[in-house]
C-alpha cells in the first residue's frame, strides 16, 4: 500500500528523475529536479497551482523516482523517459528534438570538428551528448581555436588558402601545408580533451591566467577563464547517457523479510530510457543467483 505522506519523507535531498502514476500505474507524468525531497513535495502542498497540475495531482495515485549525480544527468533522463513513455502532462519534450554531439569526422583524411544531433554510422566519433548546447557550442569554438583545425565544412582543394589561414586560425590541409600525421596529432589531442583527459590543459591555462592577470592584462586573464569554465561544463562526464558502451540492462536486488524486489534499468541506445521493478513473496528465502536464474525467462528477454 502506497503511503503518501510516508513516502515523502523517504525522498532524498539529491538531483534525480520522478515518475507520477495514476491508479492504473500508467505514468502521467516524468519531472526533474535539483532536489527530489523539495520539488516533489511541492506538487502537495496546498499552494496555487495552474488548473493543469491540479488535475495532474488529483490524478496521482503513488510515484517512484531515480537518483543521479547531477543536474544534467536528470535533464537527459527526463528526456529520454518523456520520449519513451509519453505522459499524458508532459506538454515538451514528445517530439523527436534531440541534444547535441560534437562530432569528429574521423573518416576523412583531414577531420573536422562540429556540432550535429545525428547520430550516424559513418567512421566518426560522437561526444555527448550535452543538456547545455551553449557549453558544447563553446566547446567547438574553443578547439578551433585552440588547435589550428579547418573551419570549412567539406574540405575541397584550393588554388590559394583561405582568410582563415591568413589569420592564423587554420593551417590550410587543402593546400597541402601540413601533414596527415601533424594533423591528427592535434585530433589525438582533442579527442582526449573531449573524453576528459583535462587536467593537464587546464594547468596550463591557469598557468596562462596568472601570467595576464600578472601583467594586468584582464580581459586576456578573463577570456582564459571562461574558456576554462567551457571546458570543465562540456567535459562533465553523464553516466546515464554514454555512447561508448553497449546496451544492458542493469538488475538490482532488494530484500526484505516479506519480499524480493528486482528492479532493472534499460539502456538502450546507449540512453538509460526506463525501468521496471517486480516484487515476488515466495523468492525471500532464496540465495541471490537462484533468484537470477529462476526468473531469467521472464525479465531478462521481456522487451521494455
Amino acid at each position: 500500500m502506497f503511503n503518501l505522506e510516508e513516502e515523502l519523507k523517504k525522498l532524498p535531498n539529491k538531483p534525480g528523475v520522478y515518475v507520477m502514476r495514476d491508479k492504473e500505474d500508467n505514468i502521467i507524468y516524468v519531472g526533474k529536479a535539483i532536489s527530489l525531497k523539495n520539488r516533489v513535495r511541492q506538487y502537495f502542498r496546498k499552494t496555487d497551482k495552474t488548473a493543469r497540475i491540479e488535475k495532474m495531482v488529483s490524478l496521482i495515485d503513488h510515484f517512484e523516482y531515480i537518483v543521479v549525480d547531477n543536474e544534467a544527468e536528470a535533464l537527459i533522463l527526463e528526456c529520454n523517459l518523456i520520449k519513451k513513455n509519453r505522459p499524458k502532462f508532459n506538454v515538451l519534450l514528445k517530439d523527436d528534438k534531440t541534444y547535441p554531439y560534437i562530432k569528429i569526422d574521423l573518416a576523412n583524411d583531414y577531420p573536422g570538428v562540429f556540432i550535429t544531433r545525428k547520430i550516424v554510422k559513418d567512421g566518426s566519433k560522437y561526444f555527448g551528448p550535452y543538456a547545455n548546447p551553449g557549453a558544447a557550442k563553446e566547446m567547438v569554438n574553443f578547439i578551433k581555436e585552440k588547435y589550428k583545425i579547418r573551419q570549412c565544412r567539406n574540405l575541397k582543394e584550393r588554388s590559394r588558402p583561405c582568410l582563415n589561414y591568413h589569420i592564423k586560425k587554420c593551417l590550410a590541409p587543402c593546400m597541402g601545408y601540413i601533414t596527415k600525421e601533424e594533423y591528427r596529432k592535434q585530433i589525438d589531442e582533442i579527442i582526449d580533451l573531449l573524453d576528459g583527459k583535462t587536467d593537464k590543459l587546464i594547468k596550463e591555462l591557469e598557468s596562462e591566467m596568472q601570467e595576464a592577470s600578472k601583467k594586468l592584462d584582464f580581459e586576456k586573464a578573463a577570456y582564459i577563464r571562461d574558456k576554462i569554465q567551457a571546458i570543465q561544463r562540456v567535459s562533465e562526464k553523464q553516466k546515464v547517457s554514454n555512447i561508448s558502451e553497449n546496451n544492458i540492462d542493469v538488475i538490482g536486488i532488494a530484500k526484505s523479510e516479506l519480499e524480493v524486489c528486482i528492479e532493472i534499468f534499460f539502456v538502450r541506445g546507449s540512453k538509460m530510457i526506463g525501468r521496471e521493478h517486480y516484487f515476488y513473496r515466495d523468492l525471500k528465502d532464496m540465495e541471490d543467483k537462484e533468484i537470477l536464474s529462476r526468473i531469467y525467462k521472464a525479465i531478462l528477454f521481456r522487451k521494455p
